[in-house]
């Protein structure tokens, strides 16, 4: 997967464009394989249209995002005209999808729903654009995946609402300009900064989503136990919440989950004992770690007292790929705190040796007692290096991302 030095294609080599939607798509199998991913799974189809909020006001959440929208929404609707172009960016299972849906909805339109790996040709593309209605809404998820070959067919659709037919070849070559109903397009990304600049320029509207709260989760996971008619105690609901790793998506699924657990083992109430006794079951823990996540930090903190050590390194020493251990494990470990990249290589936070219950070890490392290595050895821990310096105890950088507002 890593991509070769010789910029120059033989034949039968996969170019760099190739090579990163193998690594992606390698990544994202990898990372629907566990409960607490945001990534969609193909069982969930069914399930989460249930769950979907229909119009802004049930939406919960991305208050800032939502008022935008509010606004460009019915500015549209009062001039009688599509919706500029949006652009929703952010990591997976944060409701993009959903926004979609909900400005179809808003607008009074339809939808059609698509993505960039299902838009092989540019035929495909035109396929779709022709037989929207006026003011349609065009949504395409994973846009940043878009060949480009079909991007460049979008280029002047979004501008021009035009569709431009290349017929014959070399000089013989000629331009069919088809016109095509006024809609709006809704791109979708995980990797916003894989997209062209040419695509980007072109949506009026940009808005990323951020992780989610736990006051949010907790409206959300009450909102959804209610449709599902689940029994959910307040302590239960704000336990899952917290182990939610601030994505709806993933609420929803553990919620999914504990119904099932709570059936068999508890008489169908998720109560707070229910839910502690049956995430351990998952093995998600308090801060929303599965057992891949404590894998990785327990390896650099035991075989490398704590880091620096290097991507290779890590992966070998867990039996992963350094591409998912950086896709798929590393971002929300950094996003907590629990993880630093350094020049030198990763290391393992003090939050991160406290919430495994490590903090003692932690502060004989910072201290240079660890396995009789004196401190400021080459070879040994330095001070304050291996546990991150962050400080012991439940610190800013986990509240700050999902627990504001709940005290």
């Amino acid at each position: 997967m890593r991509r070769r030095k010789n910029p120059d294609k033989t034949p039968g080599e996969v170019s760099d464009s190739e090579q990163a939607s193998a690594k992606e798509e390698w990544c994202d199998l990898k990372d629907r394989d566990r409960l607490i991913s945001g990534s969609s799974k193909a069982d969930e189809a069914g399930f989460e249209p249930g769950l979907r909020p229909q119009y802004l006001s049930e939406y919960i959440g991305q208050d800032k995002v939502k008022e935008r929208l509010a606004i460009f929404i019915e500015a549209a609707r009062n001039r009688n005209e599509a919706l500029d172009h949006v652009l929703l960016y952010g990591p997976p299972g944060l409701g993009k999808t959903t926004l979609a849906h909900i400005i179809a909805n808003e607008m009074g339109v339809g939808i059609r729903v698509t993505s960039g790996p299902a838009l092989e040709r540019a035929g495909d593309l035109a396929a779709v654009l022709t037989n929207m209605d006026e003011r349609d809404v065009l949504f395409i998820d994973e846009i940043h995946r878009l060949p480009r070959t079909v991007e460049e067919i979008l280029y002047p659709a979004m501008e021009e609402y035009a569709l431009d037919i290349v017929i014959g070849k070399g000089p013989s070559a000629r331009t069919l300009r088809l016109g095509l109903p006024k809609f709006t397009l809704v791109g979708a990304t995980t990797r916003a900064g894989l997209l062209t600049s040419p695509l980007r320029d072109r949506f009026g509207v940009i808005s990323r989503l951020d992780f989610y709260k736990v006051e949010d989760l907790l409206k959300i996971i009450m909102r959804s136990a209610s449709i599902l008619g689940v029994k959910l105690t307040e302590d239960a609901a704000i336990n899952l919440a917290r182990r939610s790793r601030g994505t709806p998506r993933v609420a929803n699924r553990l919620l999914k989950r504990l119904r099932d657990y709570a059936e068999v083992k508890a008489f169908g109430e998720i109560t707070l004992e229910v839910a502690e006794e049956g995430l351990a079951l998952m093995e998600v823990d308090e801060a929303g770690l599965d057992g891949i996540d404590r894998k990785m930090l327990l390896a650099i903190i035991n075989n490398y007292q704590g880091g620096p050590v290097g991507l290779d390194t890590i992966a070998a020493a867990i039996g992963e790929e350094p591409d998912t251990i950086e896709d798929v494990y590393e971002p929300y470990l950094l996003q907590i705190g629990f993880l630093q990249r350094t020049p030198r290589g990763r290391m393992v936070t003090t939050l991160a040796y406290e919430h495994l219950g490590l903090g003692a070890l932690c502060s004989e490392r910072e201290n240079g007692k660890s396995g009789g290595i004196e401190a400021g050895s080459r070879s040994g821990p330095r001070q304050g290096a291996a546990c991150g310096g962050f400080g012991i105890g439940r610190g800013p950088a986990q509240r700050t991302l999902f627990e504001e507002g709940l005290d």
